[in-house]
């Protein structure tokens, strides 16, 4: 062994105990993980709605949900409700429930279910504890892994200083709210670990080019550039702002190597199918529940004169017998009529077919925006529009309900109760770094570092430009979590400040403060990702939030 690899085995072996670390905490949280009621591994609505569609896809063979969110505990709580959820009309013509989430992810999870399931026996409608903590340790840690490894050899590719290194891979290992979502099943882990994969193979193909250009023979082959598409896209089908860098990375490869883009595009076209076949295969539809949240095509009018003060008491009624004489009604021997909160009505139409009925849903609305009497029938796609939704019938509550103002949402997205620098300091060294990197180094590596910096500002303005709505900070969670997947690239633009605090000690402690106030914000949060931030809290306590 050379003289000159003897500190980077040391630092390699530290690595490997860091990551060994990391994973030993975070098996033991998911060992333990449980609900407050203590009958489920479900810590939230949120990934409630996943684990009840993986349930309802391993032991009743459909995505409906509406057997199992009817299931009671022996405290008669439903245990497996959720208000991430959707009703349409399923490929049976009744109507059903189904969890909001992407399916892609829920299928996958589904698979390793039905592994362990058909080996053991076990299922998580009997066993909702040690079950999902079972498909937890089988799913959840080996992602886990694939993010620290991946990500400590993309730090390793970098010329830096053995205390930055260090630094990096414990900022990755212990300081960022990854770990906290590794303990419940959730979309922000699997875009992360997909992002630093591609991260790894861009960087390793670039050290690859480089030693071509010293004499070095490098031959591509296809399984790189796949990957790299595979794992590109499944961020996207995780997070889906990741498109973003998705175009951007199609970009970095095109540059570094043209020939890479044929290989990029199949990988990605790959986990493409995979994403809207399983959609349509959820809810015989292309487009994701998230995108049905409107009024389809309109399909006729008609004419109704009447008191819009009545509506709100017999107007459903009215309206049921207005209908009635409509044409593509006169037949119908059942229609439903329910009034709406933002104006109009929903009708369930019921057909005979056969020895059996279906259902058709409409949406009834005035035409013109409200104004006169002309009356407009179109397609119901409004899937998050249902009798008790917690989305359309005023029960959203404390960051639920939106924030108003454009500049608070800022300021408490970045700097304030949900901060991405408060609650993680390590990450105020990420806009320096970034434009370090923009300016220096190889070409390569200058265009990678332009692509995060534009990526980056590109999501954080996507979710400040969203409705008022949708200004909810991603939910009562410990961080600004749409911002999650970014940790891999974060940490990678942080190294040449790292290495340039390194020459001195007090760069050295102020790199170490930031460290270890970012692991100060995780240590809060290990018992569930699904609460407020200890800002938020504090702040809260302090009567500081309105």
């Amino acid at each position: 062994m050379r003289k000159h690899d003897v500190p980077r085995e040391k630092r390699i072996r530290m690595h490997a105990v860091l990551i060994a670390v990391s994973l030993a905490l975070i098996a033991g949280r998911i060992a333990v993980v449980s609900n407050p009621e203590g009958d489920a591994a479900f810590l939230s609505a949120n990934d409630r709605s996943r684990w009840v569609s993986v349930a309802a896809l391993v032991e009743k063979n459909t995505f409906s949900i509406d057997e199992l969110i009817s299931i009671r505990s022996e405290r008669g709580r439903r245990l497996w409700d959720t208000i991430d959820k959707v009703r349409h009309v399923g490929d049976d013509g009744r109507l059903h429930y189904y969890s909001s989430k992407p399916t892609l992810l829920t299928t996958m999870v589904a698979g390793v279910y039905w592994c362990v399931h058909t080996a053991t026996g076990l299922s998580m409608t009997e066993h909702p504890v040690y079950v999902p903590r079972l498909l937890l340790l089988l799913i959840n840690l080996p992602v886990m892994a694939l993010f620290l490894i991946t990500m400590t050899l993309s730090i390793e590719w970098s010329s830096a200083s053995d205390f930055a290194k260090r630094l990096a891979v414990t900022a990755a290992c212990f300081g960022t709210m990854l770990t906290p979502f590794a303990i419940s099943l959730n979309n922000h882990l699997f875009a992360a670990a997909a992002t630093s994969l591609t991260l790894y193979i861009y960087l390793r193909v670039s050290e690859n080019v480089h030693d071509s250009f010293a004499g070095v023979t490098y031959r591509p082959r296809f399984w790189p550039w796949a990957t790299a598409g595979a794992s590109a896209a499944f961020a996207v089908a995780c997070e889906l702002p990741a498109l973003s860098m998705f175009v951007l990375w199609g970009l970095l490869f095109a540059i570094l190597i043209p020939r890479s883009i044929p290989g990029f595009l199949i990988g990605a076209g790959v986990v493409v199918a995979g994403i809207f076949g399983t959609n349509y295969w959820a809810h015989q539809s292309w487009r994701t529940p998230y995108a049905h949240r409107g009024v389809g095509e309109i399909v006729a009018e008609f004419q109704w004169d009447v008191d819009p003060a009545s509506e709100t008491t017999s107007g459903a009624e009215s309206m049921k017998e207005r209908l009635r004489q409509v044409s593509m009604f006169a037949d119908s021997e059942s229609i439903r009529v329910r009034p709406l909160q933002a104006g109009g009505y929903e009708v369930l139409e019921e057909v005979s077919a056969g020895d059996s009925s279906v259902y058709r849903q409409w949406s009834v609305r005035r035409g013109g925006l409200g104004a006169g009497s002309d009356w407009e029938i179109a397609v119901w796609d409004d899937w998050y529009d249902y009798p008790g939704s917690y989305w359309r019938s005023g029960q959203r509550r404390g960051v639920d309900r939106g924030e108003a103002n454009r500049g608070v949402y800022a300021f408490h997205a970045t700097l304030g109760v949900y901060g991405i620098f408060s609650l993680t300091p390590i990450w105020l060294l990420v806009p320096l770094g970034l434009g370090y990197k923009c300016f220096h180094g190889p070409f390569d590596r200058r265009c990678l570092a332009c692509a995060i910096l534009l990526s980056s500002l590109v999501c954080f303005a996507f979710y400040m430009a969203r409705p008022e709505i949708d200004r909810n900070y991603g939910g009562v969670s410990v961080c600004f979590r749409w911002m999650l997947w970014f940790a891999p690239l974060w940490i990678y633009a942080i190294i040449p400040e790292l290495n340039e605090m390194s020459e001195s000690r007090g760069g050295r402690v102020f790199a170490g403060v930031l460290l270890v106030a970012s692991v100060f914000s995780v240590s809060t949060s290990l018992d569930s990702p699904w609460q407020s931030p200890w800002l938020y809290r504090f702040a809260s306590f302090l009567d500081w939030l309105n």
